[in-house]
C-alpha cells in the first residue's frame, strides 16, 4: 500500500473510530505512525485528504446502490432509498464529513466524479419510475432530476435530523423507518 493510501486508510479508520473532529494532520500521521509532515508531502492540505476520504463515502454509497435488489422502478426507487438513510445511520461521521463543505474541497475531481456518480445513478432510477408510473401530481415536463433531487435532500434531512438528535428526541419519537415511510409516500404515492 502506498504511502498516499495508507494515509486516507488511517484517515477513514479515524473518522469511523474517533468522527470528524478528530481528522487532523496530526491525528491522522499520529495513527498512521509516521511524521506529522508526512501527510503534506502527499497531500495539499487537510481539504485535499478528507476530499480523497470522502471521495471513499461517496463509492461506498453507490457500492450500495448497485447492490439493490431486482424489481420495478418504484421498488428500486424505494430500495435506494432506504440505502441512503441506512449508509447514513451506519456512518455518522463519514456521511458528515461527505458533506461538510468547509472540511473537504467541494471542487476535487476525484470527489465531484464520485459525488455526480451516485446523483446520477438516484436521478436514473427515479426518471424510470416516473416513466414507469404516471404521476398526475407533477407538472407535465418537470425534470425527473429535480424530483431526484428534492427526494435526495429530504433523505439527507431526514438522516441528519436523526443522527443529530433532531428527531430522535421529538417528543412522538418516530423511529427513522417511519419517518422515511412517510416521506416515500409524499413522494412516490
Amino acid at each position: 500500500m502506498s504511502a498516499r493510501q495508507r494515509l486516507i486508510t488511517t484517515a477513514e479508520t479515524l473518522l469511523a473510530d474517533e468522527g470528524v473532529d478528530a481528522v487532523t494532520l496530526r491525528g491522522i500521521a499520529k495513527a498512521a505512525g509516521v511524521s506529522h509532515g508526512a501527510p503534506l508531502r502527499h497531500f495539499s492540505g487537510r481539504a485535499e485528504l478528507l476530499s480523497a476520504v470522502a471521495t471513499l463515502g461517496f463509492a461506498q454509497l453507490l457500492e450500495r446502490g448497485a447492490k439493490l435488489p431486482e424489481g420495478n422502478p418504484r421498488e428500486r426507487v424505494t430500495a435506494a432509498c432506504h440505502a441512503y438513510v441506512a449508509f447514513a445511520l451506519a456512518n455518522p461521521a463519514m456521511f458528515e464529513l461527505m458533506f461538510r463543505r468547509d472540511l473537504i474541497d467541494p471542487a476535487e475531481p476525484g470527489l465531484v466524479a464520485a459525488s455526480s456518480a451516485v446523483f446520477d445513478y438516484f436521478a436514473d432510477l427515479v426518471r424510470l419510475d416516473r416513466e414507469a408510473a404516471y404521476d398526475d401530481r407533477l407538472k407535465p415536463g418537470t425534470d425527473p432530476r429535480l424530483v431526484a433531487a428534492s427526494l435526495w435532500a429530504a433523505l439527507h434531512g431526514l438522516a441528519q435530523l436523526w443522527l443529530w438528535g433532531g428527531l430522535a428526541g421529538a417528543s412522538f419519537a418516530p423511529s427513522p423507518e417511519s419517518a422515511l415511510a412517510v416521506t416515500l409516500d409524499a413522494y412516490l404515492g
